[in-house]
Order: C-alpha cells, then structure tokens, then sequence
C-alpha cells in the first residue's frame, strides 16, 4: 500500500490558513506551510493577522521577506468562522501566542463538533524555547503537530507532555522554516562586516542596552576599517512580538558621541543582512541560528552574564559565547558541529536542510489521509478552571469556545468597513503610544 501524500505534492495544492499575531510568527508560519507542501512549498497560503498590539505594518511585512502570500487582519470570531468552514481548508497553522493558540483550539473544537473531516491544526515557536517551556507547550496541547525546530527541543517537549500525562505523539521534529541563503564566504570586495542584532525585550533595562550600543560603537572605533551594522527590529511605535520599550534609536540619538561613521542602524530582512556579514554578534537572538546555518562566525555575548533571564544561557556548549572585549580583540567564535546538528542548525556546512522536513510531511500526509478526533486541549474546565477561562475570555471566547457576542459592539458599531479600520488604527496606534511612552514613565515614578 502506498504511503500517502500531501495534496501539494499529488493531486493539489495544499490549503492552508495561517493565523499569525506579529511579524516573526507570521513570516515563521506563512513558510512552515511552505515547508509542509514539499521542497517546492507548493500550498495556497490563506494569511490571516489576529487584530491586536502586535500587528504588524506593511514595512514589518515586508521585511519578513514572505512574498506572494497574501495577509489580511481578523478578530478571533472572524478567523473562526473562517477556518471552521467546512473544506475551506487542509490545514490550519497557528502562528500566535501560547495562549492565542489555546484560545483558537478551543474555538476551532466548537466551530468542528460533529465532523467527521476537519483540517490538521499545526503549531509552534518561531525560535528559541528558553523561556515558559511547560507553560508554552501546555497552551499549544490540543494541536494535531506541534512542531519542535530540534532534536533537543522535541526531547524536552515530549518529555513535558508525557510528565503531565499527555499524548506524546503530536511533537513532530523538523527546524526553523526560514533557514537559508548563501553559506558564508570571506569577501574583499566589501568592508568586513559585525553585525550586531538586537532584541526588543533582551535585555529590558535601559543601562545594558545603552552598555551594548556603546560596545558596538566602540568596536567600530577601535577598527576604523569595519563597518559595524546595528541590525533593529522596528522603528519607534511599531510593535513585534515582545514590546520594545526602549528602542536602539533612541539611545543612539543620546550616545556620547553620536555612532561613528562605520556604524550605523539598519533595517531590513535579516536574510539580506547576513548576506553581507562577517561576524553575527547578539543576546540571544534566533538570528544566531540563521547565522550558524549559513556558516557565518557567530557571537553569543556574555556581557551581561549568562543567565535564563537574557536566554544566552540556551547556548551553552555551542562555542559561540564571548564577550565585545575578545572581539575587540580580535577572536573569532567556532561554533560545536555537535551542537548545532542537535539543536537544529542543519543545512548550508551543516548538512541537508529539506530533509528536516521529511517527518513533518509524512505526518501530515499521515493526518490528512485519516478521519481525526475532536481537538481535545490538555487544559480544561476540569484540568485548568481557575485558568482556562481568563484565557478564553482574553481572546472573546465563552468558557465553551463560543465567540462573546455580548460587548463586542464598541465605538464603531454601525460604521462601514472603512470607517472602522481608520477607528481600529487609531485605537493600535493609541495603545502603542501608551505601551512605548506611558507606560515606562510610570513604572519610572513608581520606582522613585
């Protein structure tokens, strides 16, 4: 008997909708279907935004590099309605929150009851897991795959599952979807290039960032023949996935000095800025593990310590942990093969990066082939009374996955579509102010 096949790579195309809530999990899951289609990413990508503080703008689109997707915003009832259409869709990629995923399980159980067909409901980290392990993977529990970017990962998330009591069976390891690009190689046709990529939450106080804005700065005046790249996330008032109270921008404008001459910030996709890059230098960024892929000598620092709360402390044993005093003085990190081969880096020096995906696809061809069960959560009104609700409620669902139609109606009841989109980004850029500007203010007083 045959095995069998995802429509992309038989008969049709593979339908796919991704929910996404800010810019890096949307480009990770608009690619995890691609991924999941087969090497050509063969699938209809049907993008759906989830409305909320994190919804990215046109330029944060852009630079995810995702092309020829096409994206739109929804509220919860609206993706619901949506994806619980019946044969709308193949599979369904949640790209959101653990407790937006959550949320949406519940919702999509309600929305299936009775079917014997349903969509494949896929989920997952947009990078590194060093933070929230149990409580992450706990809200994500209900998904038919719940994808691990690496051996390591999907050993620690099993192990999770099975320590609750839990399936098991729905981790399915493959890697980040958005590795790639050209394997590095010295050039003498540009300048050498540290490319130092910045994190909007890591570290959080004002202090350390400015010390590692100094530090690049300084590197690039100490070697006048560097260029120095500050790679951002966003520009002040945009958001992404954690907030950026303190924008690299900012503190440039205030830096002693001002940036020297070959160091500057920039913007852009991360994929085209490591085209260019000699040295990658971070925290803890995912962009270390876009580096590594490529080849490209990669710098975890230690500045600040190795400690859980910066997520430098994933890096252990990978031979990347340094500090701006050795690079200043001219050390080079040389990542562990063993390392990065168990934690994901695959492809480019590192072996073959499409085969990562194979045991993916054989178990959504798996998935598609079978009649599938009612989405059945972990948490419950029984396992979780005291939690599952505050998080249903947070995303306009009733305690049984129904949306709340009561108070739904706000300051744009009655308006046209074009009017309420002017009301909603008047209202995000609104709460954007009060997060970026407000908000610090007052922790600020409260501190005094």
């Amino acid at each position: 008997m045959p095995e069998p096949t995802v429509p992309g790579s038989a008969e049709r195309l593979l339908r796919v909708a991704v929910l996404a809530d800010s810019d890096t999990r949307w480009k990770w899951g608009a690619l995890t279907a691609q991924r999941l289609a087969g090497p050509s990413g063969s699938a209809v990508v049907d993008g759906m935004l989830l409305r909320g503080r994190a919804t990215p703008t046109a330029r944060q689109l852009q630079d995810t590099g995702v092309a020829d997707a096409p994206v739109r915003e929804v509220t919860t009832a609206e993706f619901l309605a949506e994806a619980g259409a019946e044969g709308a869709y193949d599979a369904v990629v949640l790209a959101c929150v653990g407790g937006a995923v959550q949320a949406m399980l519940h919702g999509l159980a309600y929305q299936w009851q009775g079917r014997t067909r349903r969509p494949v409901v896929v989920t997952g980290y947009v990078g590194v897991v060093y933070e929230k392990l149990a409580d992450g993977l706990l809200l994500r529990n209900g998904a038919d795959m719940v994808l691990a970017n690496s051996a390591y990962d999907a050993d620690r998330f099993r192990d999770v599952y099975a320590g609750v009591g839990t399936r098991t069976g729905s981790v399915v390891e493959c890697a980040l979807p958005f590795l790639g690009g050209t394997p590095y190689a010295p050039s003498d046709e540009r300048p050498y290039t540290v490319t130092f990529a910045v994190q909007p939450s890591v570290p959080e106080v004002r202090r350390d960032r400015l010390y590692l804005l100094q530090r690049a700065a300084g590197h690039a005046r100490l070697h006048p023949e560097r260029e120095v790249l500050v790679k951002l996330r966003s520009k002040p008032g945009e958001q992404t996935t954690h907030i950026e109270e303190l924008p690299y921008q900012r503190l440039a404008d205030r830096l002693p000095g001002g940036l020297p001459d070959n160091c500057r910030l920039v913007y852009g996709h991360m994929g085209e800025v490591l085209d260019r890059t000699d040295v990658l230098v971070t925290v803890s960024s995912t962009a270390a593990l876009e580096s590594l892929h490529r080849g490209i000598p990669t710098a975890v620092l230690t500045d600040l310590g190795i400690r859980e709360a910066l997520g430098n402390h994933h890096f252990v044993g990978s031979g990347c942990l340094t500090s701006w005093d050795r690079l200043d003085a001219g050390e080079v990190p040389r990542a562990d093969p063993a390392w990065t081969a168990r934690h994901g880096v695959v492809g480019a020096a590192y072996g073959p990066y499409e085969s990562a995906f194979e045991g993916a696809r054989k178990r959504l061809a798996q998935l598609l082939a079978d009649e599938l069960p009612p989405l059945n959560p972990y948490y419950t009104s029984v396992t979780a009374g005291g939690y599952l609700p505050g998080i249903l409620a947070r995303y306009g669902l009733t305690p049984d996955g129904t949306p709340n139609t009561s108070g739904t109606a706000g300051s744009s009841a009655g308006l046209g579509g074009a009017a309420r989109r002017v009301v909603r980004r008047a209202a995000r850029g609104a709460y954007r102010q009060g997060v970026q500007r407000v908000a610090p203010v007052i922790r600020r007083m409260g501190q005094l």
